[in-house]
């Protein structure tokens, strides 16, 4: 089953804040998440590129790259912004920042530490902030920051499924590749 595209995802519901502490929980847990995930993969297939689309390790860091962004949105909920502040829709900063060229525990590490931060903060927040809201810039719908952090955690997930499509992908292709060297070799017997 093909992936949907995370850009025609649409986010219209509104997060009970009660759930915080689940969500908390959700948020805290990817790092760990994306650990394991990637201890599954065969360390060759972390820098290659499938169709064009992101390796696995420029997913891994654009996770770590969204970061500060997140933070920053929910600093304009705290600030009382009408809207949130707008992201780099062609994710200029993942394209660039040669990710591949990155050892992968330093990009696990810096999105842990990263995401730690965030939660830190979105725990620090009053009930008040908890239900005030902010226009998301895309989408044009309001944001109180267990949207914004339910929207997050999604992307996570997005990212995550990602990488396992790929894996499976080159998993695939590696298999197709040894059924093909096994009938070349057979046919010069």
């Amino acid at each position: 089953m093909k992936q949907l595209k995370w850009f025609e995802r649409e986010f219209s519901q509104s997060a009970d804040p009660r759930l915080l502490p689940s969500l908390l929980e959700r948020l805290l847990g990817t790092p760990a998440r994306l650990e394991e995930k990637l201890t599954g993969i065969s360390p060759e297939w972390l820098t290659t590129w499938v169709d064009g689309t992101w390796t696995i390790q420029e997913n891994v860091g654009h996770l770590a790259d969204l970061e500060p962004l997140w933070l920053g949105r929910l600093e304009d909920i705290v600030n009382g912004e009408a809207e949130l502040r707008p992201t780099d829709l062609s994710n200029e900063a993942t394209t660039l920042a040669n990710h591949n060229a990155t050892p992968p525990q330093v990009l696990l590490q810096s999105f842990r530490q990263q995401r730690l931060r965030a939660v830190q903060r979105l725990q620090e927040v009053d009930d008040a902030v908890l239900h005030r809201s902010a226009l998301h810039p895309r989408m044009c719908t309001p944001m109180r920051p267990m949207d914004l952090f339910l929207f997050v955690a999604e992307h996570d997930d997005h990212h995550l499924a990602r990488i396992s499509a790929l894996a499976r992908q080159l998993a695939g292709q590696q298999s197709e590749r040894a059924v093909s060297s096994t009938a070349a070799a057979t046919s010069n017997l």
